[in-house]
C-alpha cells in the first residue's frame, strides 16, 4: 500500500512519465519500502509499469478513436436523415428549398445544393 501511495504521489508531481517510476522507486528504497525487491527487479518493475502505461494510452486512444468515430457516424446519419425529409417535404408542397434553412437547421449549405441538384435530376 505504501508503494501505491507514493507512487500516486508522484504521479500527482511527474504525471504519467518514466520520472514518477524512477522517483516511486526511489523513495521506497529510501523509506525501506519493497527495498530488497525493487533492488534486485529495479528494470523488471520499470519495464513493467512502463508497459502498463502503454497499454492504459492504447486503451485510452482507442476509446477516443471510437468515440469520435461513433459521432461522426451518428452526425452522418442524422444529416442524411434531414436530407431525405426535406426532400420529402419539398416533393409534398410542404416546404421551399428556402425555407430548409429554417427548419432543418443541421444542414449546411453544401447540404442544401445537394438537395437542389438531386431535386434537379428528379425532375
Amino acid at each position: 500500500m505504501t508503494f501505491t501511495k507514493v507512487y500516486n504521489e508522484q504521479m500527482k508531481q511527474y504525471g504519467r512519465t518514466r520520472e514518477t517510476i524512477m522517483e516511486t522507486i526511489r523513495i521506497c528504497k529510501d523509506k525501506n519500502v519493497l527495498r530488497e525487491y525493487l533492488q534486485s527487479r529495479e528494470k523488471e518493475v520499470v519495464s513493467i509499469m512502463l508497459a502498463m502505461y502503454d497499454e492504459k494510452e492504447i486503451l485510452r486512444e482507442y476509446i477516443e478513436y471510437e468515440k469520435y468515430h461513433a459521432a461522426q457516424e451518428a452526425t452522418k446519419k442524422a444529416t442524411k436523415e434531414a436530407k431525405e425529409n426535406a426532400i420529402k417535404m419539398i416533393k409534398a408542397g410542404k416546404l421551399s428549398i428556402e425555407d430548409i434553412p429554417e427548419f432543418f437547421t443541421s444542414l449546411t449549405q453544401e447540404d442544401i445544393k445537394e438537395i437542389e441538384k438531386e431535386l434537379m435530376q428528379t425532375v
